[in-house]
């Protein structure tokens, strides 16, 4: 009778959650795994852009160049970046967006590591300083970033969006967009900062989206049906929108500046305005000490000086086309070097 009442107990006790995992830790490992899908998603990323710039000048290089959506190459650079946008995506669903964000870094600090090594491009001591300082900053934002990651279901997205904090914030950004907007439509103001303000602003409509579309999904697969409530088809119309427009608004400033401008900057808004998503929205640091609070603000300042000193002084990489000296044409006015016409298979004139 005595071994069957310890049976017993032991029974009750597992049942009652003294034999089951530990939420913390669980929570823990689920946000190592968002970590290891946001560094990988990132790495990817900069693995792709490395293959499509590749594939770019060695078309330049040919003779006979053919589009380079035509090159098995390209493609591969955009199959290897569709798969880092999808880990990126999935990051969202086990991991603090205001640390998934700033991971971001990591796609620059491998696209000029594999510049350099691949590209044979020139390493320089901005670079170096430029990855120890990003590096730097993402051990800090990873160690000091919110310890628990809380769940996201369908009925926490509708009580956030009716919280008060959500809504003075999301006023304050409607009042502001449509101000840079007027500015940017109809005084033709096209300054960098106006341009990439507007992409900041629909991001965070965007990262709160993507975290609310993809941690349903996660809560789907872990065996809680999120899909069947009107508000993850409401995020997943949110997102679609705020990512095009934001793409849109994005090529327009690399229309107009150079990617060295672009991509720090962007960067730095972009990382911004996912972490006041993350803060407002989520209400991601909630409960934290105030030296994590810091210690993570600190982390992401190393990251931003880490990307503007990758991207300061690049280059960009032209194609010399080629020229064809004449030399000197007796009884004929002539220049030193004509230049070859793209659109035309003569290679220029002599004028009469």
């Amino acid at each position: 009778m005595d071994f069957l009442t310890e049976n017993d107990t032991l029974g009750q006790n597992k049942e009652n959650g003294t034999g089951a995992a530990d939420p913390h830790k669980l929570s823990q490992q689920y946000q190592i795994l968002g970590i290891i899908l946001s560094i990988s998603g990132s790495f990817l990323i900069s693995i792709s852009l490395n293959l499509q710039k590749y594939t770019h000048l060695r078309l330049a290089r040919q003779q006979n160049p053919i589009p380079y959506y035509r090159s098995k190459l390209w493609w591969c650079g955009i199959i290897v970046m569709g798969i880092g946008e999808l880990g990126n995506f999935a990051a969202y669903g086990f991991a603090p967006a205001t640390l998934v964000a700033p991971l971001g870094c990591v796609s620059v600090i491998g696209s000029a590591a594999i510049s350099v090594v691949f590209l044979k491009e020139t390493l320089r001591a901005s670079d170096v300083l430029g990855g120890t300082l990003a590096i730097a900053g993402t051990y800090l934002l990873v160690t000091f970033s919110p310890s628990l990651t809380q769940e996201v279901t369908a009925a926490k997205v509708q009580q956030y969006l009716i919280s008060w904090q959500f809504l003075v914030y999301m006023i304050l950004e409607i009042i502001i967009f449509c101000i840079l907007l007027y500015l940017y439509k109809r005084k033709r103001v096209t300054h960098i900062v106006v341009l990439l303000l507007l992409v900041a602003l629909l991001a965070s409509m965007a990262v709160i989206s993507v975290k609310a579309v993809s941690g349903m999904i996660t809560m789907t697969l872990k065996g809680q049906m999120q899909l069947t409530h009107p508000i993850f088809y409401i995020m997943i119309v949110i997102m679609v929108a705020s990512c095009a427009f934001q793409v849109k608004f994005l090529n327009q400033a690399m229309q107009l500046y150079n990617a060295t401008e672009v991509v720090p900057i962007n960067f730095v808004f972009f990382t911004t305005s996912a972490i006041f998503s993350g803060v407002i929205f989520y209400q991601e640091f909630k409960d934290a000490a105030v030296l994590s609070i810091f210690m993570f603000i600190f982390g992401c300042i190393l990251s931003f000086l880490g990307v503007f000193l990758i991207a300061r002084n690049q280059e960009k990489q032209t194609i010399q086309d080629p020229f064809i000296n004449f030399g000197e044409i007796p009884g004929k006015e002539t220049v030193d070097k004509i230049q070859p016409s793209s659109n035309s298979v003569s290679y220029g004139t002599v004028p009469n």
